[in-house]
């Protein structure tokens, strides 16, 4: 009984935290310490396992965003009280030799593309508007929050450490989906979707805190709209539809070029 009277004090505290710039109430319980040693062990073991890209302009369009990008956004948190989000982060940025349409970023920092994104991105400010919804997962800790709840449905809640001993393989796979890496369907749908919007907005105020166009966003989300054919119906989707993302994109624009003119 103390056990569980422990657990869901935890989880109480957590549910008051709050997302940057959203302000959101979210639950998240998982150590960032644990989170982002595991992090660097699952990225190491990806990177080894795939080719980097030797595609200099395009490596350095994903290190140049992602290096922008991260300044403004450690800037911008440590000016309103939200540091604690990014410490003990290790960034890298590395492009992944592969044609799926992907990127995403894992805590503490571990950021892939893949070169089958990069057509759609064409330029830097493309890869900005990508890199700036990956690392807002990271910054709002939607990982966190969904490996939270996926360790309440499928372990009852234990401790990260106590689900990696005693099931490793399923909590890596947790791991993996919960950070984008993966992919299912599942109940958690509306969640998801959910924070690929709030991605979606953070990601857009983020790349325009780095200098980046924000009025390039809604155009990049037309062309993988042209790109991916006929895509499911929304309700069916973990990502919202690319014309309620675009609408979403034109609707925050006012406040993102707020923060590209400063």
């Amino acid at each position: 009984m103390k056990r569980w009277i422990s657990f869901i004090a935890i989880v109480v505290l957590a549910a008051c935290s709050t997302v940057p710039l959203s302000n959101r109430k979210r639950t998240a319980w998982l150590p960032s310490s644990e989170l982002n040693s595991m992090a660097a062990a699952q990225y190491t073991t990806i990177l080894d396992s795939i080719q980097t890209s030797r595609d200099r302009a395009q490596v350095d369009m994903v290190k140049n965003a992602g290096n922008r990008i991260k300044t403004a956004v450690i800037t911008y948190l440590n000016e309103n009280g939200f540091g604690d989000r990014v410490e003990g982060f290790e960034w890298e940025f590395n492009l992944l030799v592969d044609d799926v349409v992907n990127a995403w970023c894992m805590p503490g920092g571990k950021v892939a593309f893949y070169t089958g994104i990069m057509p759609i991105c064409q330029d830097e400010t493309g890869v900005a508007v990508v890199m700036g919804h990956e690392i807002a997962h990271a910054v709002a800790e939607h990982g966190n929050e969904r490996m939270t709840h996926g360790m309440i449905q499928q372990f009852g809640g234990i401790a990260l450490a106590v689900a990696l001993k005693d099931k490793p393989a399923a909590t890596q796979n947790l791991f993996l989906n919960s950070y984008g890496v993966a992919s299912t369907v599942g109940g958690m749908l509306p969640f998801s979707r959910k924070h690929e919007s709030e991605a979606d907005e953070l990601g857009l105020y983020f790349m325009a805190l780095a200098g980046y166009n924000p009025q390039e966003a809604p155009k990049f989300w037309e062309r993988m709209a042209a790109a991916g054919g006929t895509a499911p119906p929304e309700f069916m989707s973990t990502h919202p539809a690319h014309s309620t993302r675009i609408s979403n994109l034109n609707k925050w624009m006012p406040k993102a070029m707020e923060y590209y003119n400063r």
